[in-house]
C-alpha cells in the first residue's frame, strides 16, 4: 500500500522555527522580569528604603562592641556618697572593700577615674567633673533649681542636657548625672571574670603561676588540691555559672535525641502501614498518610507552645514536641523507602516458607537500614539546633539563656559565649553524626 508523505515548504519550516526561538527568548525575559517585579514590590510592600533611614547603626555598632568587651560601673550615691565599683552594674561582680582597679583612687571625698587617652573624671562633694582631651572640660553642679552645666560652647556631639540628667557619650567611655547618683562606664576588651570571680583566690594570677599552683604548690585549701579547688571556683561561677551552663547544654542535646530517637521508633511501625507493597488496604493507607502530612504540617514551634499549655513547661515537652513532628516526617520518608525495596529478595525470602514478620526483618529491614539510619541521623543534627528555640519556649536548654540573656539588654558578652556554644554543639553533632553514618552504614 502506498505511504504518503506530507512535507512542509521550506520557507514555512523556517518561520516556524524562527516563531519557536522567539517564544523561548520572550519566556526567557519574562521570568527574570517577573522576578525583579516582585522583588520590587516586596521593597515597597516591606518599606525597605524607610527601614534602612530608620536603623541605627550607631546602636548596632555599640552591641556588636558589647560582645566581645565588658564595662565597668563606677556609682557614687550623690545621698550618701557611698562609692560602689562594678563589674557590669552585677552584684556578684562589685569589687569588695580596698579593693579597686588601679584606674580608679580614691582620696577621701575626691574619686578619680581614668578612661584612658586623657579623659578623666573626677567625682568631688561640689558635684563632678569630665575632662574631654581637645575640647575642655565638663562640670556639673547640683542646685535646688536643678544640674547646672559649666562647659565650653558649643557642645560637642554625645552631651545631652536636661534639667534632672546630664550624659556625655565619648570613645573613651560613658558618663551620666542625675540628683541621686553619679556613674561613669568604662569599657574594656575581654570577658572579665570568666574563669575566677573577684572573691577567688586564684583572681589575677597568670597561667604560669596557676599551673605551678596546680602542679605542686602548697594548698591554699588544706582540704582539696589547688587544681581541684580551682576546676570547683571555674565550675561554680558565679558570673558565667559555667555548671548550669553545662547543664544547660546537656538538657538541649538530650531534647534533641530523645524527641528524634523516639519519632523513629514511632515511626517505623507506622511506615510499614503506610507503604503500598506492605499494605493492600488503600483506605487505610491513604488516611495514615493524611494524619503523617497534618502532624508535620504544623510547625515543631506551635506544637510546642500547644504541648506547653497542656503538660506545662519543661524539656521534656520541648522533646515530645520534636518527636511529634519528626513521627510526620519520619512516617513518609520510612514509607517511601519501602516502597523502593527490591522485590527480589523479599521473594527470596518468601520461598523458604518464612511469614510476614520473618519477611519483614530479613527481606526488608536489611534493604532500608542504611537509608533510615542516614535518614534519622541528618535529622538529629538538625533538631540539635532546632531546640535551641524549643528550649527557649518550654524553658530548658541553652535557649532559655539565650533568651535571658538577650532580654536583660545588658550582659550581651553572655549572648556571645552561649552563641559560641551553639555553634560548637551544632558542630560537634554534624562531626559526630558523619562519623556514625560511616561506621553504621558504610561500615568504614
Amino acid at each position: 500500500m502506498p505511504t504518503l508523505t506530507a512535507t512542509l515548504p521550506a520557507a514555512d519550516l523556517s518561520q516556524g522555527i524562527v516563531r519557536r526561538f522567539a517564544r523561548r527568548r520572550l519566556t526567557a525575559l519574562a521570568v527574570p522580569a517577573a522576578i525583579l517585579a516582585y522583588l520590587a514590590y516586596a521593597a515597597i510592600a516591606f518599606d525597605v528604603a524607610g527601614l534602612a533611614q530608620r536603623a541605627r547603626w550607631d546602636n548596632a555598632a555599640i552591641l556588636l562592641s558589647d560582645f566581645w568587651s565588658y564595662k565597668t560601673h563606677v556609682s557614687r550615691d550623690n545621698r550618701s556618697g557611698d562609692l560602689t565599683v562594678a563589674i557590669e552594674g552585677e552584684a556578684k561582680g562589685t569589687y569588695p572593700p580596698g579593693m579597686l582597679p588601679d584606674w580608679v583612687t580614691v582620696a577621701g571625698e575626691v574619686t578619680t577615674i581614668d578612661l584612658g587617652g586623657g579623659h578623666v573624671v573626677t567625682y568631688d562633694p561640689a558635684g563632678a567633673r569630665y575632662v574631654v582631651p581637645g575640647y575642655g572640660t565638663i562640670g556639673i553642679r547640683p542646685t535646688e533649681d536643678g544640674l547646672v552645666l559649666d562647659a565650653p560652647e558649643p557642645l560637642p556631639e554625645g552631651v545631652s542636657v536636661s534639667k534632672n540628667r546630664i550624659a556625655v557619650t565619648t570613645q573613651a567611655g560613658r558618663f551620666n548625672y542625675t540628683r541621686s547618683k553619679v556613674e561613669t562606664f568604662r569599657y574594656q576588651p575581654g570577658w572579665e571574670l570568666f574563669f575566677f570571680t573577684l572573691d577567688s583566690p586564684f583572681r589575677g594570677k597568670g597561667p604560669l603561676e596557676l599551673a605551678a599552683l596546680a602542679l605542686g604548690g602548697e594548698r591554699i585549701d588544706p582540704a582539696r588540691s589547688n587544681l581541684g579547688y580551682m576546676l570547683s571556683e571555674f565550675w561554680t561561677n558565679k558570673m558565667w555559672r559555667h555548671g548550669d551552663v553545662a547543664w544547660a547544654m546537656f538538657e538541649t542535646v538530650l531534647m534533641a535525641f530523645l524527641g528524634t530517637m523516639g519519632a523513629a521508633l514511632v515511626a517505623l511501625p507506622l511506615g510499614f502501614l503506610a507503604a503500598s507493597n506492605m499494605m493492600p488496604v488503600r483506605a487505610a493507607r491513604f488516611g495514615l498518610r493524611r494524619v503523617f502530612d497534618f502532624i508535620r504540617g504544623v510547625d515543631a514551634l506551635v506544637w510546642t507552645i500547644v504541648l506547653a499549655r497542656a503538660f506545662g513547661p519543661g524539656p521534656m515537652t520541648g522533646a515530645l514536641a520534636i518527636l511529634i513532628t519528626d513521627t510526620g516526617s519520619f512516617g513518609k520518608l520510612f514509607s517511601e523507602a519501602l516502597e523502593n525495596i527490591d522485590e527480589r529478595q523479599v521473594e527470596g525470602v518468601r520461598s523458604t516458607g518464612a511469614g510476614g514478620l520473618q519477611k519483614a526483618r530479613f527481606g526488608v529491614i536489611p534493604q532500608v537500614v542504611p537509608v533510615l539510619l542516614s535518614q534519622v541521623l541528618y535529622y538529629l543534627e538538625s533538631n540539635t539546633r532546632s531546640a535551641t528555640i524549643i528550649g527557649a519556649i518550654v524553658g530548658g536548654g541553652i535557649g532559655l539563656l539565650l533568651t535571658q540573656a538577650i532580654m536583660t539588654q545588658k550582659d550581651w558578652e553572655e549572648v556571645a559565649y552561649y552563641m559560641v556554644l551553639i555553634v560548637l554543639m551544632v558542630m560537634l553533632m554534624d562531626s559526630l553524626s558523619g562519623w556514625l553514618r560511616r561506621r553504621l552504614i558504610r561500615g568504614g
